[in-house]
């Protein structure tokens, strides 16, 4: 067991003053079988008022509307998660699997993909953890980690064809792998220690339950993960959505900090 405590901190400038802005942030740890929130401390500058809700996939969020006219916007959030001893996510629930299992948005395959799944050899492997695991080793060796070379809208196959990207590319790569080999699959953002960043990885469906892999990392998810949200592809579980009136050009900021406590 561990526990981990993280700091992360969104800052968004505006060129002009916004008359109003509404905001959804998730950014709060999932309760699960692998980890348990312990304690949480959030801020909202300009100070507003805000809610508290989860989203269909079961994410918990924040939202609210800023109706001064503000030129910037700090979201903090900070707290404690202890990491549990186990290897795997949650149970499966059979009602909320089927949409793990069909291409959608950034993870629909093309021909370079299609093309190769299909070289995959999976003869040798006996169950879904055994072909995730031989997936995540082979698109390890195949894809290379370059940052900047793709942009938030870059779909699984379109990765593919440039043979490089980052955390977020190398998820909906393997997502869309995994769901071509039958398995359900979906895609997750959190934290790592280290990472300065948020992180994305996937969660398979291994029997009754959800494992999670990280093909960035060519490993398991273990003790030095945190859990933000998990869904069909990065949009679905994106920390940070909005909708403001005026404003003009926008510049974000994001610092993450994730840290063991001793």
């Amino acid at each position: 067991m561990a526990v981990l405590h993280f700091e992360y901190k969104m800052e968004i400038k505006y060129e002009e003053y916004a008359g109003k802005c509404y905001f959804t942030i998730k950014c709060i740890p999932k309760e699960d079988a692998r980890q348990h929130l312990l304690g949480l401390k959030l801020s909202v500058l300009p100070e507003t008022a805000y809610s508290w809700g989860e989203d269909s996939f079961g994410n918990r969020q924040v939202y609210g509307c800023e109706t001064e006219p503000h030129n910037q916007f700090v979201f903090q959030a900070a707290g404690d998660v202890e990491i549990l001893q186990t290897d795997y996510e949650e149970e499966a629930r059979e009602e909320t699997t089927g949409i793990f299992c069909v291409p959608h948005g950034k993870c629909v395959p093309g021909p370079g993909l299609s093309e190769y799944y299909r070289s995959q050899d999976f003869s040798k492997c006996k169950s879904h953890y055994e072909t995730c695991m031989a997936l995540m080793h082979r698109l390890h060796q195949d894809f290379s980690y370059v940052p900047g070379a793709t942009q938030v809208g870059t779909t699984a196959d379109e990765a593919w064809e440039m043979g490089r990207g980052v955390c977020q590319d190398y998820t909906h790569i393997y997502i869309t792998l995994l769901r071509m080999a039958g398995i359900p699959a979906r895609y997750v953002c959190g934290l790592i220690i280290g990472e300065g960043a948020s992180h994305a990885w996937a969660e398979a469906l291994c029997g009754s339950h959800w494992v999670a892999f990280d093909p960035t990392n060519d490993c398991l998810v273990l003790d030095h993960y945190i859990k933000l949200g998990h869904g069909r592809d990065a949009a679905d579980c994106a920390i940070n959505r909005g909708l403001m009136w005026n404003g003009g050009a926008q510049s974000q900021t994001v610092s993450v900090l994730v840290e063991k406590r001793e």
